[in-house]
């Protein structure tokens, strides 16, 4: 693509970080980022970004905004669709696009296959050190509000077989792949960024599941390869067979991924065990129960836990002063059912929480919950009516008149102290 679109400034990309802080879960401000950034857009596809809208837009939509023939923004947009910085999909006939968050999206994307048109050894340094050893991207994304971008889902072969335990079809992992229209499969982002690194574990790495729309784009641009349930169902059970967590998107229908995380290079499992406390991560609505007359303290299921939250202690025996058993920290378990696989003397089962986790509806329904915690609900309404129209604002709004009464009553104070403001104000 010509390079001549938008004149060049020191402040491109900084605009793009603006852009992309207009998600609920940011992506604050750091030298790291500016690098991946230009790592994987030049200048002037920057400076293109940080104008489209949030929601969905059209090719017409781009080149109104970006003052440019409408067949010149398509060949922008084109361009980086096939480099997933874009998704695109077809909607009554007419294709549109979507900027993705950095996570999950366009950082994941950029190594979910092998590629030579970027540094991926520099791009894996550079995301390691803003991910992990940074903390503010991380503590954006996880630690904040209540409402979180993942969740996990139980090893649905480790539930004991009873009608007490109630499993909904969202809560089964293998209920998204049947009910997908596409899956792709790519490669592990975790893992992968691990390898250049020299740190990843030897885990299945092309195993990475994707579906819906998300699917159809990255498969379409061979970010990632397209396959039928039966086979990725298959991946699901050699995951399950490797001790790796089944986590996924924070929605009950049209999840649009699932990863198979390992809990020495996977982003979500870290940060479970860095931010514990403040429950970056949606568990099940299960925790394993101990047997204490079964466990000898051979420490398996220890080992298995990705998130620390099984230990031994003394078993207390007075024949046997050395004698160890598993201790579960019920605050930090995941519920995925990891410990009870590896458990080889049945000494650990699933029991139900006593208090059910609740799973937002949607995508729509999720993000207002995100954004409303986070202060962000006007960003989402005044995105809508930068060129959206009523769909998109009828939409976030549909999605508040489904919350709670206090959750509704929070809702309206952001809006009257925000929104109204900026709309007054010409935004």
């Amino acid at each position: 693509m010509a390079h001549a679109l938008l004149p060049s400034g020191h402040g491109t990309y900084e605009r793009l970080v603006a852009r992309l802080n207009r998600f609920p879960q940011g992506a604050p401000p750091s030298e790291r980022l500016f690098q991946i950034l230009r790592l994987l857009v030049n200048e002037e596809e920057a400076g293109l970004l940080a104008q489209v809208p949030i929601r969905p837009f059209t090719a017409r939509r781009a080149a109104a905004i970006w003052k440019l023939p409408e067949a010149r923004a398509r060949e922008a947009l084109d361009a980086l669709a096939e480099r997933a910085m874009l998704l695109d999909f077809t909607c009554e006939g007419e294709t549109r696009y979507v900027l993705p968050p950095p996570m999950a999206g366009f950082f994941e994307f950029s190594m979910m296959r092998v590629r030579g048109d970027v540094d991926q050894k520099a791009l894996a340094e550079l995301f390691h050190q803003y991910l992990n050893v940074e903390e503010d991207f991380v503590r954006a994304l996880f630690a904040h509000g209540e409402t979180q971008l993942g969740r996990v889902f139980v090893d649905e072969t480790a539930l004991p077989r009873e009608d007490s335990l109630v499993v909904l079809d969202h809560e089964r992992a293998s209920e998204v792949v049947r009910s997908a229209k596409a899956i792709g499969i790519g490669t592990c982002y975790c893992r992968h960024k691990m390898a250049h690194l020299g740190k990843a574990c030897d885990a299945p790495m092309d195993i990475c599941m994707t579906f819906g729309t998300c699917a159809d784009s990255l498969t379409r641009h061979h970010a990632a390869r397209r396959v039928e349930a039966a086979e990725c169902l298959d991946l699901l059970q050699q995951a399950r067979e490797r001790g790796l967590v089944q986590f996924g998107e924070n929605v009950r229908e049209q999840v649009s991924f699932i990863c198979n995380c390992c809990g020495c290079c996977c982003e979500a499992m870290i940060a479970a065990r860095r931010f514990s406390f403040m429950k970056p991560v949606h568990t099940t609505n299960f925790l394993p129960e101990l047997a204490t007359d079964h466990c000898n303290g051979c420490g398996k299921c220890v080992n298995a836990c990705p998130v620390e939250a099984l230990g031994l202690v003394s078993a207390h025996d007075p024949h046997h002063a050395a004698a160890k058993r598993a201790q579960l920290d019920e605050e930090r378990c995941l519920g995925c059912g990891v410990c009870v696989r590896a458990c080889t003397k049945e000494a650990l089962r699933l029991k139900s929480r006593r208090a059910r986790v609740l799973t937002p509806a949607n995508t729509a329904h999720r993000t207002v919950m995100m954004a409303l915690e986070r202060g962000q609900l006007a960003e989402l309404l005044v995105d809508g009516q930068s060129g959206h129209g009523h769909r998109a604002v009828a939409a976030i709004l549909g999605a508040v008149l489904k919350l709670p009464p206090l959750k509704q009553a929070l809702a309206s104070r952001q809006l009257k102290s925000r929104y109204l403001d900026r709309l007054m104000a010409g935004v």
